[in-house]
């Protein structure tokens, strides 16, 4: 009697155990394509919270925009709980927080070195931010350097003016209007429709880009300025993170840092596979530009300087001065 009581005893257990665990379902919005640097980091994160968790935990990659956001959209979202993470160009931003527009400065990190330190310095800070519009900062992929995708080589002011540029975000529209082009801020997921309608014939942003799009479709030269390295952040809401156990947490964090080491390494290998599928499309690859051209266009972008630091106010200075003194600068 007393064994087929422990015996129930021991069941009724196992039951509340089983009804206790609890697994969990996310998704994870991009608007970039799955291809690129981003989409391939967002997959290594995927992947190892999925094999920690023992499939308890699941996250879905949504790619191409195809989860109907586009990277503006994708912060409020996520803050507000109708996302539960995504993977967003933070630069696209700066209308919430002018801090975001760090990264897009012109000509401020176009090394790997540079950019992660850059990104390393004002982290804390980015943290912040998120947590301000409860969401968990988790990691940020970077954009390999940006250059002009265009029908021919861009090598000098004159040739700027014949530019209906695309630009991801505010400072890179300033700055290529400052330097005589018609510029115009468009989402990724807009950029080549309007290409093939006609409405832009050039566009501003990385090999990596343009090649997850085709653009040798449309275009025909990149001209490697090196203008900035964007970076892209993947954020979680923070009321689904903190709902979660110290041990999940950890699951998160270390996938986090995983996805994060997979992006930084990969970035030097892509450029290469890049420039090696954009030449084997058509594509010209021009590296030898004018240093009175790239200082023209540094010179173009000094207003968006300005005019970053005055909207942000000292914390913007010291994440500079920090990033020079660290740097050696």
């Amino acid at each position: 009697m007393q064994n087929r009581i422990l015996s129930a005893a021991f069941s009724l257990m196992a039951m509340s155990g089983a009804a206790m665990a609890q697994s969990y379902s996310w998704d994870l919005a991009n608007e970039y394509g799955e291809s690129t640097i981003m989409g391939q980091a967002d997959q290594v994160f995927i992947e190892a919270v999925q094999e920690a968790s023992g499939g308890e935990m699941t996250i879905t990659g949504h790619y191409g925009g195809s989860i109907g956001y586009k990277s503006v959209d994708q912060f409020d979202a996520v803050g507000d709980g109708a996302l539960d993470m995504a993977d967003t160009i933070t630069t696209s931003l700066s209308g919430i927080e002018p801090l975001f527009l760090l990264s897009s400065l012109p000509f401020i990190a176009n090394t790997n070195a540079d950019a992660k330190l850059l990104w390393e310095v004002a982290r804390p800070h980015y943290e912040e931010l998120f947590d301000k519009h409860n969401q968990v900062l988790l990691w940020a992929t970077p954009w390999p350097p940006s250059g002009i995708w265009a029908q021919e080589p861009i090598t000098s002011a004159e040739e700027m003016k014949d530019l209906k540029i695309r630009g991801w975000d505010a400072s890179g529209v300033r700055t290529l209007s400052n330097a005589g082009s018609t510029a115009v801020q468009i989402s990724w997921a807009d950029t080549v429709p309007q290409l093939a309608a006609g409405s832009i014939n050039s566009v501003l942003t990385s090999a990596d880009g343009g090649a997850s799009s085709k653009f040798w479709e449309f275009l025909d030269d990149f001209t490697a300025v090196n203008y900035s390295m964007a970076l892209n952040m993947t954020h979680m809401n923070k009321d689904i993170y903190d709902s979660l156990t110290p041990e999940q947490q950890d699951i998160i964090r270390a996938a986090a840092e995983k996805a994060s080491d997979a992006a930084w390494e990969d970035l030097e290998k892509r450029v290469e596979q890049n420039f090696e599928e954009m030449r084997a499309n058509g594509v010209t690859i021009t590296t030898d530009v004018p240093a009175d051209f790239l200082e023209f266009l540094r010179q173009s972008g000094q207003e968006v300087y300005d005019e970053w630091l005055s909207n942000v106010g000292p914390v913007g200075q010291q994440i500079l001065d920090e990033y020079a003194e660290k740097r050696g600068s």
